[in-house]
């Protein structure tokens, strides 16, 4: 059903803004295909990894550095759509780039046979983001049965603090939403 039309709607993407061949389009739609349909509800750092590399983190342009169940580390290439109008990254690519962090991170910790969502999300900006590349680290202020909170600082290239996000994680049986972890 709905997985078999985001199969489909993946698969015929383009790799790059429409700047693919057809030939390359075959490709990669086959390839998209027998991923997708490999992938199951799994747990722990592997599946994490998976996490920032699925469709939002990889639109981004994130780059894991490290995953392990107290903490996540990747970083964000700065591209022309991160920007606004004042040059700066804009604060909702800083606050995807933190959100997929913190799932990641609860991903990494939840139980066989669990998923997750963001319940709440709180942003501290404190200077503007700026390029070529921004860098996070997201650890966990709390990893309970049925919440998990992270926190992500994202800096700048220089070092310096451009927002610190706290995200609250919900922790669900998947058979709730109709997944199991065979089909999930």
């Amino acid at each position: 059903m709905w997985r078999d039309e985001l199969v489909n709607e993946l698969a015929t993407q383009d790799t790059e803004f429409g700047q693919s061949t057809d030939t390359e389009r075959r490709v990669v739609t086959a390839s998209k295909k027998a991923k997708i349909s490999r992938r199951r509800l799994g747990v722990g750092p592997v599946a994490a990894r998976q996490v920032l590399l699925s469709g939002m983190p990889r639109a981004l342009g994130v780059r894991i550095v490290s995953i392990t169940k107290k903490r996540v580390v990747a970083e964000m290439k700065v591209k022309p759509i991160h920007i606004n109008r004042s040059g700066r990254v804009n604060g909702g690519a800083l606050m995807a780039f933190a959100d997929v962090m913190g799932a990641a991170g609860t991903v990494a910790n939840l139980p066989a046979g669990y998923r997750t969502g963001t319940l709440e999300s709180k942003t501290n900006f404190f200077r503007a983001g700026e390029g070529p590349a921004l860098k996070a680290v997201s650890v966990p202020l709390h990893i309970g049965r049925t919440t998990m909170v992270w926190q992500t600082t994202i800096r700048n290239p220089g070092g310096a603090i451009a927002a610190i996000v706290t995200q609250t994680q919900i922790v669900i049986p998947a058979r709730s939403a109709g997944i199991t972890k065979d089909e999930g």
